[in-house]
């Protein structure tokens, strides 16, 4: 695991749980009990939080306990004399009430007389708890000193004192210690103010107070932010109203010289739609109650009440009385379902790009797949992706990983071909050297999100992209595209396979706005849609399958079992069936996207695979035993 920086006095929530996980063992409360001597109990607790991640020192891992345990005894006090309400100032309480639980019970009061709570401040100077031994049973226990008791400086004002000299005139002197020879020495001296010590009470509720303040504030700050963006969404609707009005007027001076006209104008298909209707006499501008909603497709046609059928353009036919035409303009918009295929539709397409095994074929030519990603963290993730297109039938498999990952993958399977390149200084040049002879390519499973790998994997996208290979990208890879959505933008043999909170990543990446959960189906069309029409697979409870025009759910019984590397299984499979639904004729696929037809194979094999293993394994079922039931369940699917 990769060491997370954290040299700064500043301990987030996370660090500070990890570390009271830690303290909290029972060999490391063990060794604190009764032993006031606790340096190498605490360089113990670094070493462990380093290997969780954390780098901290064994001092500044002290002086966090230390304070941690001053805000419990803080809230405790303030729980036990005021209904609760002092619970608020430590905000892990409850961790300290269990790991505390069985210590003495002591007075809180005590500790928190011995000093200011202001230990997150030291940069881990402090003296060694040896040097004194502890002086209260509470913190014996636990083995650690007392705090000393903070020294309170009084300030008095200076007291004149009279001193004759010789001719008899009396100076006054000040007895102030503060004074200093020189021209500064003759200035008044004023005394300091001092501040009178508050009860604790008073300090806390001063506290509430201010942090009350500070929330009314933030609320206001963000009504104010809301109001700025109802503003702007009025005025964005109030140009749309005067789109709609200038294109009714407009209609409108076409229908008074042709009393009979007939327009149709469309942006995109409307399969299921709300329709708003608006009577209008020529020219007479549309009604201010409709409006375009963002997000939505808008289909705007004028036609006449008495004509009996919608033109595709402009008709004309003779009108006996035009002053008493009146028009009415439609408009409707789609609230984003589209048009629905079948499975019943779509399985048969899949079996139709199945290429048949003949014995005058040669090696290579089912299929050649490239798979980028494997890096020293994660070594399954590229195997089951390149182990499954030859499963499905892909001829060979090449895994372009990092050295740390090469030999690992290549001791999974001799079948494979490792390049241990993605991490060498001409990674792209290594890598492009073979992209003539593959027909797709697979980015993303087990790639990790180091700069240098993601930045070398971008590049290699580019590269296939203008060889107009299929490219699936998935996992990691996803990670990518959230961050620069312009490397596969556009790309119509891009395919996309996020589960659910990679698409959320990638939904709020394009649309910065949150996700809307309620409707999935409308979310994908619309992500697919700012991807320029990508073919978007959400996996799920039944797996969406989208490119921007149409919806195919994919609801092949699978089970309960979800085991890390089944998306490895999906994507391996639709690098194959990617590149036999592309090099299909146009009579194989209906004239559907290859994209899609490649998708709901991919998505209906994977479900048959953990269906079968699972009735095998039940919940032991692993992606490996989906893997060996590749084969049978291809069968069952495409080739019976």
């Amino acid at each position: 695991m990769l060491a997370i920086s954290t040299r700064g006095f500043l301990w987030s929530d996370v660090e500070t749980r990890t570390l009271l996980n830690i303290w909290g063992e029972q060999d490391i409360q063990t060794a604190l009990d009764g032993n006031f001597r606790n340096s190498h109990v605490y360089r113990d607790v670094a070493r462990r939080l380093g290997e969780m991640g954390f780098e901290r020192t064994p001092e500044q891992c002290r002086v966090r306990i230390k304070s941690l345990k001053r805000q419990f005894l803080l809230a405790k006090e303030g729980n036990l004399r005021n209904n609760g309400q002092y619970h608020k100032i430590c905000k892990f309480y409850d961790a300290m009430e269990r790991i505390l639980s069985s210590r003495p019970q002591i007075d809180p009061q005590e500790l928190l007389d011995s000093g200011a709570v202001g230990d997150e401040t030291m940069d881990g100077t402090e003296e060694e708890e040896d040097t004194d031994p502890p002086q209260h049973p509470y913190l014996e226990s636990t083995g650690e000193c007392s705090y000393p008791e903070t020294q309170v400086k009084l300030e008095y004002p200076p007291i004149p004192i009279p001193v004759t000299v010789g001719n008899g005139t009396t100076v006054r002197q000040t007895s102030s210690s503060q004074s200093a020879s020189g021209p500064s020495s003759s200035r008044p001296k004023w005394p300091k103010k001092r501040h009178a010590d508050l009860p604790m009470d008073s300090l806390m509720e001063r506290f509430l107070e201010q942090s009350a303040e500070a929330e009314q504030s933030f609320y206001q700050l963000e009504e104010q932010r809301l109001q700025v963006e109802d503003r702007r969404r009025e005025a964005e609707h109030a140009r749309e109203l005067h789109m709609l009005q200038v294109l009714g007027q407009m209609f409108s001076s076409i229908a008074t010289r042709n009393p009979v006209a007939t327009a149709t104008a469309t942006t995109a298909m409307p399969p299921a739609r709300n329709t708003m209707e608006s009577t209008m006499q020529p020219g007479v501008p549309m009604s201010a109650s409709s409006h375009v909603t963002r997000g939505r497709s808008c289909h705007l046609r004028v036609r006449s009440p008495q004509s009996q059928a919608e033109w595709p353009s402009y008709h004309t036919q003779p009108q006996s009385n035009p002053g008493s035409q009146t028009l009415v303009i439609e408009r409707s918009f789609s609230l984003g379902t589209a048009a629905r295929t079948g499975m019943d539709d779509i399985l048969p397409l899949v079996k139709n790009i199945v290429p048949p095994l003949t014995s005058k074929k040669h090696k290579g030519q089912d299929g050649r797949i490239g798979i980028i990603g494997g890096c020293q963290e994660y070594t399954g993730a590229p195997y089951f992706a390149a182990i499954s297109a030859l499963k499905v039938g892909a001829d060979l498999s090449h895994v372009f990983c990092t050295k740390d990952a090469a030999i690992v993958i290549k001791s999974y399977s001799p079948e494979l071909i490792v390049h241990p390149v993605l991490d060498s200084p001409n990674a792209v040049e290594e890598i492009e050297k073979w992209l003539p002879r593959l027909h797709s390519l697979v980015v993303g499973p087990g790639l990790g999100r180091d700069d240098k790998l993601l930045k070398n994997a971008k590049e290699v996208i580019e590269k296939s992209k203008a060889r107009d290979i299929p490219i699936v990208i998935d996992a990691d890879g996803l990670w990518l595209v959230a961050q620069q959505p312009s490397v596969i933008q556009g790309y119509q043999k891009g395919i996309l396979t996020p589960n659910y909170m990679e698409f959320t990543r990638l939904y709020e990446a394009m649309h910065h706005e949150p996700l809307d959960s309620s409707d999935h189906q409308r979310s994908a069309m619309e992500l697919s849609v700012a991807m320029g029409n990508l073919t978007v697979v959400l996996k799920g409870e039944e797996d969406l399958i989208t490119d921007g025009n149409k919806v195919i759910l994919c609801r092949q019984e699978g089970s309960g079992r979800r085991c890390g590397g089944q998306g490895d299984l999906l994507s391996g499979s639709l690098g194959v069936l990617a590149h036999w639904a592309y090099t299909s004729s146009a009579d194989m696929t209906k004239s559907v996207n290859p994209s899609v037809v490649a998708a709901f194979g991919a998505c209906s094999l994977t479900r048959q695979c953990n269906r079968q293993a699972f009735h095998k394994h039940g919940r032991a079922t692993t992606t490996t035993d989906m893997i060996q039931e590749i084969s049978s369940a291809f069968k069952k699917l495409f080739e019976s």
